[in-house]
């Protein structure tokens, strides 16, 4: 992953009159290795969790065969300015894993300095791994760094969403935010895949512009990196599934040298968007694991 872009370097600069960024109770750490013998379960070798990261265990309840839950929880009740969250999951051979969070991700108000939320994904050879966190819900004021980094074997799978709610929490105009900006870096065997960037800033410009999200308010994304299927083949059958509606507007792209593809949806809230992606994600599922959804508490 590259360095800190400028504009959130900037804000790093500013003093917090709080715990200092990456002081107590604001470094949060998840470190997870799962493991698999080929037609067994999935097991979580090796966990590192710090506060405000909480994994109470894993959870076996998906249909796909072998497929372990890690659910995060974050028991501070949000995402405060000079907070450093990292999380690092990494998936051995054969080994499925679904990550996921308790409930969306709330980035408060800020007066000072940034908030910076960072997943490194790693999948070696026939692995599957998904990274689908809820929503990130943005307060008026809040300025919020998230960057995901995706390093695969050719054999593997990985499937990442992020999903955006300007709304906040309070009575307010859905793009008072500072700073938004979401980074995904993807490589297969070394080689960059996909590097795609959201950058929402309304002091620079409005984000409900017609040339940005329009007439719509919350925005998602699933990445899907498959290089060892037919991403052509595949990239249609999701497109007839996210066809847009009355609530959602939906695109479907090919990454690079056929290392799999990425569906963008724009909607009239967060439920729809979710649902959009739900659909996309059955594909997936079907397409790469030939198993059917498992129920969700969020999607």
């Amino acid at each position: 992953m590259s360095s800190i872009p400028p504009s959130f370097a900037a804000y790093g600069e500013q003093s917090l009159q709080q715990a200092p960024a990456f002081g107590h109770g604001k470094d949060g750490v998840f470190e997870a290795t799962l493991a698999r013998e080929p037609g067994g379960e999935t097991r979580l070798l090796e966990e590192l969790t710090r506060v405000p990261y909480h994994l109470a265990g894993t959870l076996d309840i998906d249909p796909a065969p072998g497929m372990t839950t890690l659910c995060l929880q974050e028991p501070t009740g949000g995402v405060a300015q000079g907070d450093r969250h990292s999380m690092e999951v990494h998936a051995r051979e054969h080994a499925r894993g679904h990550v996921t969070t308790q409930s969306a991700t709330k980035v408060h108000s800020m007066d000072a300095n940034y908030a910076h939320l960072s997943a490194s994904l790693t999948a070696e050879e026939n692995a599957h791994l998904e990274y689908f966190p809820g929503a990130t819900i943005l307060n008026e004021r809040a300025r919020c760094l998230q960057t995901i980094t995706v390093d695969l074997d050719p054999e593997s799978v990985v499937l990442v969403t992020d999903v955006l709610s300007p709304d906040g929490l309070t009575a307010h105009d859905p793009f008072e935010f500072d700073h938004y900006l979401s980074r995904v870096e993807a490589r297969c065997d070394g080689d960059l895949v996909c590097l795609d960037t959201v950058d929402l800033q309304p002091t620079d410009g409005r984000p409900n512009d017609s040339a940005a999200m329009g007439e719509f308010s919350s925005l998602g994304t699933l990445y899907a990196f498959a290089p060892a299927v037919d991403t052509g083949a595949l990239a249609e059958t999701v497109h007839d599934a996210v066809e847009s509606g009355e609530e959602t507007t939906a695109g479907v792209s090919e990454l690079a040298d056929g290392a799999g593809l990425s569906v963008r949806v724009l909607g009239h809230g967060t439920d729809a968007v979710e649902g959009t992606i739900r659909e996309a994600w059955g594909v997936l599922r079907r397409e790469t694991l030939d198993s059917e959804l498992p129920a969700d508490r969020w999607y």
